[in-house]
Order: structure tokens, then sequence, then C-alpha cells
């Protein structure tokens, strides 16, 4: 994978976005990679990807149950600290 310094992506970005058509480009700040870009067709599949594996995930998990959206908000509530109740 190429690296470059997020400065010189600021000042090449045009060539930024040809290079990452054939491979991801990390973008580093201070030493530290920050980032990696990549193209939009290597964005595409890795969501294909996770959506495969999350289908795939929820198949082998076992039979289906009722779906509550009451349950769900309040454990989505749970989950970011707010009162379930609200």
């Amino acid at each position: 994978m190429k690296t470059i310094s997020s400065t010189e992506a600021q000042n090449n970005f045009g060539d930024l976005l040809m290079s990452v058509q054939s491979e991801p480009v990390s973008i580093t700040r201070n030493g530290k990679e920050r980032g990696v870009l990549i193209s939009a067709i290597a964005y595409q599949e890795i969501k294909q990807q996770a959506l495969q594996q999350a289908i795939t995930n929820g198949i082998e998990s076992g039979q289906p149950s009722p779906l509550s959206m009451t349950d769900i908000k309040n454990k989505a509530r749970q989950r970011m600290g707010l009162d379930a109740k609200n």
C-alpha cells in the first residue's frame, strides 16, 4: 500500500484519486497513519461483504422470534446511555 502525507494528499488530490483506483493509499499526519483512501468500487465490495456476513450470521443464529420495536428501541437507548422510558 502506498503511503503519503496529508499535505501531499491535499496538494495532489486529483492524482491521489487516480492512484486509489489501483490500490488503497494510506494517509499520514506527523508520521502516523490517520486514514486510508480506497476506490468507490473497493468500498462497495467491503459493504457487500459486510452485508453478506450479517445475513450469514443472522441465518446461523437460530430460529427467528417475533420482533418488538419497543424492546429494540429500549435496548438501543440503553446502549447509548439514555433513559429507556423516554
